[in-house]
């Protein structure tokens, strides 16, 4: 008896180990009140099959808010319970702020009582939009996660994301650590250079995940800006961008729901 009782914890420590779980970072361009129902659930539908859904440019007014609360709702009519947070407003002038959201499936992901997560107030002074961080707990570990949306490239965000990058490495380099978002730069790009030396890893390299306005060339996507940067400690599964345009005649219809692709990671401990 007691050796099945040790079989059978080293099985559930060894598959809680093994665990494989699936994070999707979206820039859903105004979301708050401009989404209507058919929309809102294209929107589910396109990440319903994720563990965590972390969002960018929730709008500030309390349309933003329900906006959330509606898609928690519209995912869980297709068979699952989901939780969410709601970052408060990010410091940053009034066409910049924005709030950050993080959706998560609630049967296995955990957060702690008085650690719903927050905004980096440390790197605010360097930031437009200082990141949103939650811890999640899965089993008997815990990992982060970042969300972030830097500056529009025309204001040129590689000073500010070095600042974050640096920031992530200081404190985090050693950490189960995901940072999710909407860069405005490209991977390849020589600001990131530092960072992935130190061992964090993007999801992808070449793929383009923002949406052209009209089809060029029988190309309706533009640059390559969206991302999820992870530790050594995350073990990468699969990774995609996740395009839900799929044919130019698609495109009108499609930028009604964002002007940016969803990108994926699926990844275990």
């Amino acid at each position: 008896m007691r050796y099945l009782t040790l079989f059978l914890l080293c099985t559930t420590v060894a598959i809680a180990q093994k665990r494989k779980l699936t994070i999707v970072t979206w820039n859903i361009q105004y979301f708050g009140k401009t989404k209507n129902a058919k929309e809102m659930n294209a929107i589910a539908e396109i990440v319903k099959h994720a563990d965590i859904i972390a969002i960018q440019e929730v709008v500030t007014g309390y349309g933003g808010r329900q906006a959330v609360a509606r898609l928690k709702k519209v995912l869980e009519s297709k068979g699952e319970s989901w939780d969410y947070l709601l970052s408060d407003k990010t410091n940053s002038s009034e066409y910049m702020t924005e709030r950050y959201a993080i959706i998560w499936k609630n049967e296995h992901i955990k957060i702690k009582r008085g650690k719903e997560g927050t905004l980096v107030k440390e790197l605010d002074e360097n930031v437009d939009r200082e990141p949103f961080i939650v811890q999640f707990y899965v089993d008997d570990t815990s990992f982060f996660v970042m969300n972030y949306h830097a500056k529009s490239y025309l204001k040129d965000p590689r000073e500010e994301i070095k600042y974050v990058l640096d920031y992530v490495q200081e404190n985090y380099k050693d950490s189960k650590f995901i940072l999710a978002g909407d860069f405005n730069l490209s991977q390849d790009e020589v600001v990131f250079d530092n960072f992935k030396q130190a061992g964090f890893k993007p999801t992808h390299l070449i793929e383009k995940t923002t949406l052209k306005r009209n089809c060029e060339q029988n190309s309706y996507l533009s640059c390559s800006v969206d991302n999820i940067f992870f530790s050594a400690k995350i073990n990468a599964v699969s990774q995609q961008v996740i395009d839900f345009v799929k044919a130019c005649e698609n495109l009108k219809t499609s930028r009604y729901i964002s002007d940016h692709l969803p990108v994926e990671l699926q990844f275990t401990f």
